[in-house]
């Protein structure tokens, strides 16, 4: 995550704080270099977000060997377990929850299926309640020390966290509102897509890109001179406009069309016989991941499949660079890595084409957990915005398991005074 700039913020206790996120650990001369302040002000500021539960003073500079002349500076540090962070990826068929510290490490991880009853809102909400519950309950931590959720879903998202009743009822269903689903805290829900972005943008410091999640429909996160684009309804980056671009035809992910042409390749009886991907079929395998690999193995109809997925990914590709004058297209999800192939063809199509500017296509090394990477920053740029608006747990409230281990590797880190960027 790129490193956070101290601003000048309403109060010296917020700017001080601002400085305890950006650094591991600080004196009052570190907090006065780096905001502005008087050394009296930092210090009436240290003292107020010690009471808060914000930071906790750490050993002092004499201690680990940075003072040795006169009176030791008291050092101080950020408290990560002060509260935490949960982002959930709440796709229609699978729900993944994280829980991390204040630094966006991750004390626990849970995931949810809502079975056969996807649509069902009364189902949805309670597999994404439970799943929260049993990352924050394998994390050791109570509740109430939940600052912010971010709920990733597969759906536009306007500004007030609502989607329109639109896509036949799928969106409303996808995003039926998440209010009190973690008990505590501030509740934000995202749409997926955008938070991929975030993801990708957090770890690449890319300007201008889309991240594409590609797997059962295509998404798009734009991000475009650094800023992620919302659209007045929260609907930009949708792909319906894909249904009307010739070779493309609807807004179907490269997992879903790859089980769609094996299916049509069986009924058309293409599918020879003692051939890899006959293999895979009568195991009763024909998703996007029996493809490429019976593509590796040379099937003909596997390949065959590949090169028509790479077409359809390299128009998909024009669409958004001739749109968004972008630099990279990021496929993002479970189906980045094994789609290799996939994205090798489109390059060379796309090169072929001679359309210019050429966006690049990569993919990306977030994986599955791609959104709820993207959650959890999302997460932390909240609490981060606005702390002290922010409730913290009262003194007594479980703030995890905490072992010997765990305790020296604080220490490090906290004894480290170069700024880091968080693992998120």
């Amino acid at each position: 995550m790129p490193e956070r700039r101290v601003t000048v913020r309403g109060s010296s206790t917020e700017t001080v704080l601002d400085h305890a996120f950006a650094a591991r650990a600080f004196t009052a001369t570190d907090a006065m270099h780096a905001t502005g302040l008087t050394r009296s002000t930092v210090l009436a500021a240290c003292d107020e977000l010690v009471r808060l539960g914000w930071i906790r003073e750490l050993r002092d500079a004499r201690a680990v060997g940075q003072y040795r002349i006169g009176r030791p500076a008291k050092r101080y540090g950020l408290d990560e377990r002060a509260g935490v962070v949960v982002g959930v990826d709440a796709g229609q068929h699978r729900v993944t929850a994280f829980v991390t510290d204040l630094r966006g490490r991750v004390l626990a991880r849970a995931e949810g299926a809502p079975g056969q009853a996807d649509l069902d809102l009364t189902v949805r909400r309670a597999t994404v309640s439970d799943t929260i519950a049993r990352a924050l309950s394998s994390a050791g931590v109570a509740h109430e020390r939940v600052l912010v959720t971010t709920i990733g879903v597969p759906a536009p998202v306007a500004a007030d966290g609502s989607s329109l009743p639109g896509d036949g009822g799928y969106w409303a269903a996808m995003n039926p509102g998440f209010d009190g689903v973690t008990g505590h805290g501030r509740v934000v829900v995202e749409n997926d897509a955008n938070l991929a972005a975030v993801a990708e943008r957090d770890l690449r410091g890319d300007a201008s890109f889309a991240a594409l999640l590609a797997g059962e429909r295509f998404g798009t996160g734009l991000v475009v001179d650094g800023r992620l684009l919302r659209g007045s309804h929260g609907g930009a980056g949708e792909m319906r406009v894909l249904s009307m671009v010739e070779g493309v035809g609807s807004a179907d992910g490269l997992g879903r069309e790859a089980a769609a042409l094996v299916r049509a390749a069986g009924r058309e009886g293409r599918i020879a016989p003692g051939t890899p991907l006959a293999a895979a079929v009568r195991a009763g395998h024909t998703d996007a991941a029996a493809v490429f690999a019976a593509a590796r193995d040379a099937d003909p109809v596997a390949l065959d499949i590949v090169e028509r997925l790479g077409d359809r990914l390299a128009r998909v590709c024009v669409v958004l660079a001739s749109l968004l004058d972008i630099d990279r297209v990021v496929v993002a999800g479970a189906i980045a890595e094994p789609a290799v192939a996939v994205i090798e063809h489109a390059r060379t199509l796309l090169h072929g084409w001679s359309l210019d500017p050429l966006p690049e296509i990569v993919a990306s090394t977030l994986g599955a957990d791609v959104v709820v990477h993207g959650a959890i920053a999302l997460a932390l740029d909240v609490v981060q915005d606005h702390p002290l608006s922010l409730q913290l747990p009262t003194e007594g409230t479980p703030a995890g398991p905490v072992t010997a281990d765990a305790v020296r590797t604080a220490d490090a880190a906290t004894d480290d005074a170069v700024v880091a960027p968080a693992p998120v």
